[in-house]
């Protein structure tokens, strides 16, 4: 997997809303997939999307992310860089400060993919 930014549009990902229940992924969708959550393999930046997302009025001044944090401004930065390049947030320039929002579809996505339909996980526990 390259180490380059991802940047990849929600449409670019449709084919992989399948949860991995159902049907195995392919080399290709794993491939798109993964950045995403190799992203949200970091405590750091698990514990910032889960920050943003559960934010009062669904934004989050990036002021308002660093104070839950012992790291330094430019750490947190570079997570938060991390978690838009991968599509998962957006950001939103204001004077001085950043807002950043959860990208709603982003999680979706990534949901239906880690999915386990009733069926699957009544069948799982009978073995």
């Amino acid at each position: 997997m390259s180490k380059q930014p991802v940047h990849l549009a929600m449409r670019d990902l449709d084919d992989c809303r399948v949860p991995l229940v159902s049907e195995p992924l392919n080399a290709d969708q794993a491939e798109r997939l993964a950045p995403s959550f190799k992203a949200l393999g970091d405590p750091v930046r698990l514990r910032l999307l889960s920050l943003i997302a559960s934010h009062a009025g669904g934004e989050v001044c990036v002021c308002d992310l660093t104070d839950a944090f012992d790291l330094t401004a430019p750490t947190i930065s570079h997570h938060l860089k991390v978690l838009k390049e991968t599509g998962l947030v957006t950001a939103e320039r204001r004077g001085t400060w950043v807002y950043y929002r959860a990208r709603a579809e982003a999680l979706g996505l990534l949901s239906t993919v880690l999915a386990v339909p009733r069926f699957a996980a009544a069948q799982g526990t009978a073995a």
